[in-house]
């Protein structure tokens, strides 16, 4: 199932050239960009967007390709097996487009799961140019996956080990409109004085720029061919860029996406019911992914216990060196039902997955 990618970039073949990088040169070699975005309209919220865009009648499936990043570690493993397991209950239900899956591993080596789940095996990044943040390693993988891979699917779903599939996805994208989830952290406007070196202000309004990451986020594959380049190198710049890199930290490859498809001009269907994030959220019944990123630590009596470890807790973090063990205890009465979901869900794949070691 598995396949080796290779290097296919002249230009990032060296690691010098990847220390010496500036902007304007990167994105020289994209062709012209869009000047106005297409679909975009003038609406006081993005809540109107959503609810203005009905969905057309289905005469043929128009299906999506999910995609996954990740590493070959105990940690990213143990979720992608979870993930997976779930992609494969809700495929082939009714209501679904989830086409085919790819995990793209950009550890730069096949690993244990090559049989169990269709791999692409990446490059990683020279070594020392990801600075110790390791996801700059994703838009690079991409940039590989999309260049050498046979993709049958017209849209991409990008997506993370830490999501769990609820029930099945339809293809959210309409014509040049990506489909993205909406993220409270990422906020362009308040950002807009960094943004301005990476989206001049004649690529327009900073409000075009999307409130969003690159997962989750269904996209046409053609829009994402011209994405990813740009998402690879504006990545790299602004981890470069001292100023940048100490404003978004560790969300610092979310905006780099959110810019570059806005430098594409490929703006987004927001919608707020696309994740959930307990135990923040509280309710899986609309949703269609849970992430859990966050832990969830409550007391006995279900009371959440805010920066404090749990006498209750799920914590994907406590599973770094090896995978939670199958039949995990429930939570308490109380906690909310979005925390029971995902809880339930992980004790089912677990229960299913073959050879699964604690």
């Amino acid at each position: 199932m598995g396949f080796r990618g290779k290097f296919f970039f002249p230009t990032l073949m060296t690691l010098s050239l990847f220390l010496i990088i500036r902007y304007n040169y990167i994105l020289s070699g994209d062709p012209p960009l869009q000047q106005d975005l297409p679909g975009r309209r003038s609406f006081s919220s993005r809540d109107d967007v959503i609810s203005s865009i009905k969905t057309p009648p289905k005469k043929t499936k128009r299906l999506f390709h999910t995609a996954v990043t990740a590493t070959d570690s105990v940690y990213s493993t143990w979720q992608c097996r979870i993930m997976y397991y779930w992609y494969n209950r809700f495929r082939d239900e009714p209501g679904s487009e989830m086409g085919g899956y790819t995990r793209i591993l950009h550890s730069g080596r096949p690993d244990g799961l090559m049989n169990e789940i269709p791999t692409f095996v990446a490059n990683p990044l020279p070594s020392g140019v990801d600075q110790g943040y390791v996801v700059l390693n994703r838009p690079w993988a991409f940039v590989q996956w999309l260049q050498q891979a046979h993709i049958e699917e017209d849209y991409i779903l990008m997506a993370e080990p830490d999501h769990i599939i609820v029930k099945p996805i339809p293809n959210l994208a309409r014509g040049n409109l990506g489909a993205a989830f909406p993220f409270s952290y990422i906020e362009p406007k308040k950002y807009e004085s960094v943004l301005r070196k990476f989206f001049p202000k004649e690529n327009g309004m900073i409000s075009r720029i999307d409130p969003i990451g690159n997962s989750p986020v269904i996209v046409s594959k053609n829009a994402l061919m011209k994405i990813a380049p740009t998402w690879m190198n504006v990545s790299l710049a602004m981890k470069n860029d001292k100023q940048t890199d100490k404003a978004f930290g560790w969300v610092l490859e979310m905006y780099a996406y959110a810019v570059s498809s806005a430098l594409h001009g490929v703006s987004n269907i927001l919608h707020k019911d696309f994740m959930i994030q307990p135990p923040w959220d509280t309710e899986s019944k609309k949703t269609y992914i849970i992430h859990y990123t966050y832990g969830c630590d409550f007391d006995m009596k279900g009371k959440m216990m805010v920066g404090k470890i749990g006498e209750w807790r799920f914590d994907k973090r406590s599973y770094g060196n090896k995978p939670p063990p199958r039949n995990l205890t429930l939570p308490p009465q109380g906690v909310p039902e979005s925390v029971v979901t995902l809880v339930s869900m992980v004790n089912e794949a677990t229960a299913n997955i073959p050879n699964w070691e604690s």
